[in-house]
């Protein structure tokens, strides 16, 4: 990872371009993330897996969100398709037990897949408890809005993440489950008080503090902070998530080409470093987004690269699980459903 930049890109297409080959070799991104306009099928996932990070010259980490239910980037006849944390949730309310050997198995399951196709990283668990009336962004993806069972699930879909050499990213810290807009679209604006949200949203990302990756979210606390959201505001990462969750991990953003940010993609990039992430999260892979992202982040250092060095050291050989056992033990977990 020499002089890696603070920064995860994606890229346009099914293969690099000369193009783009020539811009990650100069800009050295951190890492990549892969979204649907990346997949066709797995030899072509595991070939552009590997041009990526040739790229960079180094085993660089490589994101996707696969979650299951409606946000799940590689999708059947390439992966089987998986339920969602709702579907997951609904099961633990019924049999506590088997819903959370359903959330371990199902990661366990991610891994295999992601795995022999090269990615190392799964933007999962979904730690958001969303409230009656929120935007349905989060909705099925959320395992309830209870954040005891939130946390139970939580765990158990890590660990299944890291029992098959993956590493999780938690997300949305601080919490967009109370979000009443997309912030894909629009900036949510959360007006309840502090109180409340250390009573039902920070609840999940205290318990698993201690995880190597957050993912931020787009959304305006007014308690904390009514002039920025949790991505570029000091007073939401220094405060909340650095102090009050103790969370000392690295800390990515969302997408910053999400419309919830304001400014140029170049002022976004600039506003998530100077608000304390550590990474800015690029996703589209549009190329002059990208130059505008790179002219505005900087070489990670300091408490930054040390975060950054132990997710590098994190990742672990698998278990010795045996894949085809855990498929059909989840393929009856839903069938009797």
């Amino acid at each position: 990872m020499t002089e890696s930049k603070a920064m995860i890109l994606g890229c346009s297409g099914l293969a690099l371009t000369s193009e783009e080959k020539a811009f990650f070799r100069g800009e050295r991104p951190w890492g990549f993330i892969l979204f649907g306009r990346n997949i066709s099928e797995a030899s072509q996932i595991t070939n552009l897996v590997d041009e990526l990070r040739d790229s960079v010259g180094w085993h660089a980490p490589v994101l996707i969100d696969q979650e299951g239910g409606r946000v799940q980037r590689i999708r059947p006849p390439v992966l089987p398709r998986y339920p969602s944390g709702q579907a997951l949730g609904d099961l633990y309310r019924r049999d506590t037990a088997l819903g959370l050997r359903a959330a371990w198995v199902m990661s366990r399951l991610h891994a295999f897949d992601l795995s022999k196709l090269g990615i190392n990283v799964d933007c999962l668990p979904v730690l958001d408890v969303p409230v009656e009336g929120s935007s349905n962004v989060i909705g099925d993806r959320a395992y309830s809005g209870d954040p005891d069972t939130v946390i139970a699930m939580g765990r158990a879909a890590a660990e299944g993440l890291k029992a098959g050499g993956l590493l999780p990213v938690m997300k949305h810290m601080p919490g967009h489950g109370r979000g009443f807009a997309d912030s894909h679209l629009e900036l949510p604006v959360v007006t309840v008080s502090r109180d409340e949200l250390e009573v039902h949203d920070f609840p999940p990302f205290i318990s698993m503090k201690d995880e190597l990756m957050a993912m931020t979210c787009h959304v305006v606390f007014t308690a904390i902070d009514p002039d920025n959201p949790a991505t570029t505001s000091r007073k939401v990462i220094d405060g909340v998530i650095r102090e009050h969750i103790g969370f000392t991990g690295l800390l990515l953003s969302d997408d910053s080409s999400m419309n919830a940010l304001s400014g140029t993609i170049g002022e976004r990039a600039a506003n998530i470093i100077a608000g304390g992430c550590d990474i800015v999260l690029h996703c589209n892979g549009h190329m002059d987004e990208m130059r505008d992202v790179v002219a505005n982040v900087p070489r990670l250092a300091g408490a930054s690269l040390a975060r950054a060095k132990a997710v590098e050291a994190g990742f672990a050989a698998p278990d010795s699980a045996d894949e085809a056992e855990l498929r059909a033990e989840f393929e009856a977990m839903f069938a009797i459903v």
